[in-house]
């Protein structure tokens, strides 16, 4: 993808608000970047899987930050990151 904010690498660690919103609009300026979901079961609706419009131009990756070896992947992430994107999560 090519944009104003081409080369730029962001990491968003998965949360409410806006954080997700300034992620995709960050993508959508050519950024690229990668969002740490958590790592747990997920629910869907049949047919809806893997379209969340809000998820536009980002890669997933999902992590258990209590796993050293994920927090280890995590912080390489965060490591080689220009940008972090880290907001309030409303799950404990």
């Amino acid at each position: 993808m090519s944009g104003p904010l081409n080369g730029i690498r962001v990491l968003e660690l998965a949360s409410f608000g806006p954080g997700p919103h300034a992620a995709m609009l960050l993508a959508d300026w050519g950024a690229d970047v990668v969002r740490v979901d958590r790592l747990m079961p997920t629910t869907s609706v049949p047919g809806f899987e893997g379209r969340d419009t809000m998820l536009r131009g980002r890669t997933v990756v999902r992590a258990d930050l209590k796993d050293p070896d994920d927090l280890a992947g995590v912080c390489g992430l965060i490591e080689r990151a220009d940008v972090l994107i880290e907001g309030l999560s409303a799950r404990g």
